[in-house]
């Protein structure tokens, strides 16, 4: 960088989430993070938020913070309604006046789940819960609002912040010797540092649109949990069972395949994210 280049101020939404922890702590040149959390900035408050985002007047605007707890949504639409939607418009519009670039993060579970091939950005979309409906208002709000946004698509979200599939699968392996892990539900983990760092790289282009960014390659839920094992050490001393998703009840419908494609952003000149089996194992090595 140039030392007439300017440095980019990205606010983060959602600071104290997975991801907007992972991005506020990326030391990325040019680049100076500065995170939100829902005590800084009630993203349903359009006053508050068109206040907060005008006096820290950001270049780039990462919007991590939503209402994700897919099974309490299925009764709570209105609050999901209020955050994933409305709260997003309210950002949109807030970074549109202050003239910054919007990146809004949404999900796999904006399509229906019955593919059978990696899903295009382009693919028509079918969302088959309140908290993939709501994310794709938010989607749809993003763009209409600001004239300068990307919509990033993942799945299966992992890393060092939070609760996720990995940390959980390591604590049970500890208190049992048997578990059962679903194994016909088809995705590709996504590790927050490899997604950070996609997305600090296209928030620096004005490629606006919408983009899939999660680790390559694809398995189950139980080829996951085993790859956990494996790099963990655990396997030997524990027994994996694959089961079907009928034998765990849950509120919202899980997506049999949420695979997703990344023509975009290889159009874009961005590499893809690396393998998920990789990204899992540099992980588990630095736990």
């Amino acid at each position: 960088m140039s030392e007439a280049a300017k440095m980019l101020k990205v606010l983060v939404t959602g600071a104290g989430g997975q991801l907007g922890q992972e991005l506020v702590k990326l030391d990325v040149l040019g680049l100076e993070f500065v995170g939100v959390d829902r005590q800084a900035m009630d993203i349903t408050d359009s006053e508050q938020c068109a206040e907060v985002i005008s006096r820290i007047a950001p270049d780039v605007i990462i919007h991590c913070a939503a209402y994700t707890a897919v099974d309490l949504i299925e009764t709570e639409e209105v609050k999901a309604w209020q955050v994933n939607a409305e709260g997003t418009r309210n950002v949109a519009e807030a970074a549109e006046v202050v003239g910054a670039k919007l990146c809004y993060v949404s999900t796999d579970y904006v399509f229906d789940g019955g593919g059978t091939q990696p899903y295009r950005e382009d693919d028509k979309t079918n969302p088959q819960t309140v908290y993939g409906r709501t994310k794709l208002a938010g989607e749809i709000f993003a763009r209409e609002a600001c004239s300068k946004t990307f919509i990033v698509r993942t799945s299966w979200v992992y890393g060092r912040y939070g609760t996720n599939f990995v940390y959980t699968m390591l604590r049970l392996a500890q208190q049992h010797d048997e578990l059962k892990v679903v194994n016909d539900q088809i995705g590709s983990p996504t590790y927050t540092l490899d997604l950070a760092r996609f997305i600090a790289d296209i928030i620096q282009t004005k490629h606006y649109g919408i983009y899939h960014a999660s680790n390559t390659g694809s398995c189950t839920w139980y080829d996951f949990a085993q790859a956990i094992f494996e790099e963990a050490g655990f396997s030997d001393k524990l027994m994996v069972i694959p089961c079907k998703t009928e034998e765990f009840s849950r509120p919202a419908p899980r997506p049999s395949y949420s695979v997703l494609g990344h023509e975009a952003l290889i159009q874009a000149g961005l590499k893809p994210l690396r393998h998920w089996r990789e990204a899992l194992n540099e992980f588990l090595k630095h736990l």
